[in-house]
């Protein structure tokens, strides 16, 4: 029992040695940029003031939002979500896994759960038993469940999920713009420096302020460059990556793996729209959106859900009176995940009942839509 301990302790030690590294690569490039660069390299007091002035903005942001998503906890599945006592002992006793779906289905009855396993089965957690919500997954690095899991990031030695995907997307969008300020202001002296490096053995070389300059501000200036620029490179894709994601409004679990719904999987799920996908991530209020702080919609445990198949940012007509076609009727979701499409369906009933054409609209707490769907042959 000790020497599994001892190494669970280990373990945890070693997860924090890329942290570890990234901080020590960026209290470097601070002292590069603003000692080397700014006070033994350039001149001009203007121009390092408006350099410091931007680079501390970037670096304060970076810091930040990379210190929230390092320390902010994921969240967890709420006590509603665990089995009751009685129940979990009949789950643990019984061995038929029919007999174990049962006892799931029924404590699962009045809970909002709408997607299933891949077998259409309750999802449930047997290492933190609990029935896992929507969206919800185990991470076996932080060995818990996690609302709205997207990954275990080793880079920032947590799960990014709920709780602090707005402030992982904050930390790509800062380290990028500080990295690109950073190679953007240093590239003019990193290409002088790198002259003078290829003639510093001609003879007659004249001299000038850079060569005057420390001999090792040279190199830090030079391997500066390099560094912002291969971090560049390697976060704008991860960036942009993540920016498609939360477009589509998916966790890159379910870009890998379409989540299943009681109709069957359907990768756009959780899609409502450009707009409204962007604001479940980093809320209503744009003035907070570039702000690490958690301004992220709902609770993590139930999410808005679409009603049809199709992507609904490529919407497709299809026409009933062709051929092979069967109708197809979406179960209806409760009242609080359809709180957003029920607000659009009034809004557009009043519309239209205001311009001489009323329809019958549906009742609030049933939502039925037909969809035409090619048979397999």
């Amino acid at each position: 029992m000790a020497p599994m301990h001892v190494l669970r302790c280990c373990q945890r030690g070693l997860a924090w040695i890329p942290v570890i590294f990234i901080a020590l690569v960026v209290c470097w490039s601070y002292y590069a940029y603003v000692v080397e660069l700014c006070i033994f390299t350039i001149t001009s007091i203007g121009k390092q003031v408006v350099y410091l002035i931007f680079f501390h903005f970037s670096f304060i942001m970076f810091v930040w939002s990379y210190w929230k998503t390092i320390f902010t906890k994921p969240a967890n599945p709420s006590k509603e979500f665990c089995l009751a006592k009685a129940e979990k002992e009949r789950y643990e006793k019984e061995e038929r896994p029919e007999s174990q779906q049962e006892i799931l289905c029924r404590a699962a009855a009045s809970l909002p759960l709408y997607t299933r396993t891949g077998a259409g089965a309750i999802r449930y957690c047997d290492r933190c038993q609990v029935i896992k919500p929507d969206r919800c997954h185990h991470c076996s690095a932080c060995d818990m469940c996690v609302l709205k899991m997207d990954h275990h990031c080793p880079w920032v030695n947590n799960c990014v999920g709920f709780s602090n995907y707005k402030f992982f997307i904050l930390f790509l969008a800062y380290s990028l713009l500080y990295c690109l300020f950073i190679a953007a202001t240093v590239l003019q002296y990193f290409i002088k420096f790198w002259t003078l490096c290829r003639r510093k053995s001609a003879e007659n070389c004249p001299k000038n302020d850079l060569q005057e300059t420390h001999s090792h501000a040279k190199f830090h200036v030079l391997f500066l460059f390099f560094v912002a620029a291969m971090f560049c490179i390697s976060i704008l894709s991860l960036f942009s990556y993540h920016l498609w994601l939360v477009g589509k409004n998916r966790s890159t679990i379910e870009a890998f793996r379409a989540p299943v719904f009681r109709t069957g999987s359907d990768k756009n799920g959780f899609s409502l729209g450009f707009r409204k996908n962007i604001a479940q991530v980093f809320g209503d209020q744009k003035k907070y959106w570039l702000l690490p702080v958690l301004t992220s919609q709902g609770d993590g445990l139930t999410f808005p859900t679409r009603l049809v198949n199709a992507d609904i940012e490529q919407p497709t007509a299809v026409s009933s009176s062709e051929p092979n076609k069967s109708e197809v009727i979406v179960s209806p979701l409760s009242e609080s995940h359809n709180r957003l499409l029920n607000n659009e369906q009034h809004t557009n009933s009043t519309v239209q009942h205001v311009a001489g054409s009323p329809i019958k609209s549906a009742p609030n707490d049933t939502i039925a839509i037909a969809i035409s769907m090619e048979s397999e042959s």
